[in-house]
């Protein structure tokens, strides 16, 4: 039952956090429409001022645009009964995760297994001549000179 209480605890604050980002993003989309507009009067150094927070403002909104969409991602995941587990795994994420990252999709350890291997499972095959983007055929004998190119040409 605590597990539950968390679960929903963590739900409200997803919800109220993705309020705040979206009334952040529409005040920022605002403001960055407002950046070089045609009343521009100052010198080369205003130029520069104006341009330096305008890429700024637009890193924020990108960072939290992405955030945005980590918590919506999590809110479905709530809905669809799968918030809380791990996508690697499928085990249950710990709460104390969920309180630090609260739209984590992953353990402790797929996570760092993703980061390591840029995917989940990557390190796992343990047999590597299985592992091929393609059908081979049968025939695995391969003479070099059919693979050698003539680059005199």
């Amino acid at each position: 039952m605590a597990r539950r209480e968390a679960l929903l605890r963590l739900h409200k604050s997803l919800a109220a956090r993705r309020t705040e980002l979206r009334k952040r993003l529409a005040g920022e989309l605002i403001d960055l429409r407002g950046f070089g507009g045609a009343d521009q009067t100052g010198d080369v150094a205003d130029a520069a001022f104006d341009s330096g927070s305008e890429e700024i403002a637009s890193q924020l909104a990108e960072l939290e645009s992405r955030e945005l969409n980590q918590i919506e991602r999590a809110i479905y995941r709530i809905r669809q009964g799968t918030y809380g587990v791990c996508e690697g795994c499928q085990c249950k994420i710990p709460v104390a995760r969920l309180n630090a990252l609260p739209y984590s999709t992953a353990c402790v350890k797929c996570q760092r297994e993703m980061e390591v291997h840029g995917d989940w499972g990557a390190g796992r095959h343990e047999n590597w001549e299985k592992v091929s983007d393609v059908e081979r055929p049968q025939d695995e004998n391969v003479d070099l000179n059919d693979l050698e190119m003539d680059l005199s040409k």
